[in-house]
């Protein structure tokens, strides 16, 4: 699997979090649902889940 990337700084926040990862596409969606579910308050939905993984993009080079 390649790796793929998420960034908070992409998506309205009323935290201002700038928080950015990195990770094999099935790890990077776990680890995003535990932030936004803990951080940002959402609830965990396959729809949340759909947003997350339409999220991901090409990570930064060397991350």
């Amino acid at each position: 699997m390649a790796r793929k990337a998420t960034d908070c700084r992409d998506a309205p926040s009323v935290s201002g979090c700038s928080l950015y990862m990195s990770g094999e596409e099935e790890e990077l969606e776990r680890a995003a649902v535990q932030h936004v579910v803990d951080v940002h308050e959402h609830t965990d939905s396959p729809e949340l889940r759909a947003e997350i993984r339409a999220s991901m993009k090409e990570p930064f080079p060397g991350t």
